[in-house]
């Protein structure tokens, strides 16, 4: 929340930010989403010494109680990890800020959080993925 305004921004490790953000909302409880779907096929190309489902983009929609508030596509994501001194955290920024033009860490959300629920699902290569792979790869194996 920035303003009374739903934000989320996405930090291409300084390359590129890509934000998205929703009409400042009224008093009272609402519920917040965001959802991304992966335009790759994932880390299990790697099996394959394939770097191809990593590091694409994908769709970003953020929604406030169930309404699509804005939509966005990236054209890129980390391939494989996040910086390793960063943290998530929930009510408090305490490392560094992902927009610095925004707030200053520390920075203490002040509003009630009810409940977070975080769902990761990461994609899953198809018995066809997985066939595609292997002749890319020069291999004669057959998927079941």
């Amino acid at each position: 929340m920035l303003k009374n305004k739903p934000v989320f921004l996405w930090n291409l490790v300084d390359l590129k930010r890509v934000r998205w953000e929703g009409p400042e909302l009224t008093p009272g409880k609402h519920v917040l989403e965001f959802d991304f779907a992966y335009d790759g096929l994932g880390i299990g190309t790697l099996a394959f010494n394939n770097f191809s489902g990593v590091g694409r983009g994908g769709t970003g929609v953020l929604k406030v109680d169930g309404q699509t508030v804005d939509s966005q596509k990236m054209e890129h994501t980390l391939p494989f990890i996040l910086q390793w001194d960063e943290a998530l955290d929930v009510g408090l920024d305490t490392l560094t800020g992902v927009n610095d033009a925004d707030y200053e860490p520390p920075f203490a959300f002040t509003g009630k959080i009810d409940k977070i629920t975080l769902t990761i699902d990461r994609p899953k290569l198809s018995p066809e993925d997985v066939k595609k792979l292997e002749q890319a790869q020069g291999s004669t194996k057959v998927s079941e």
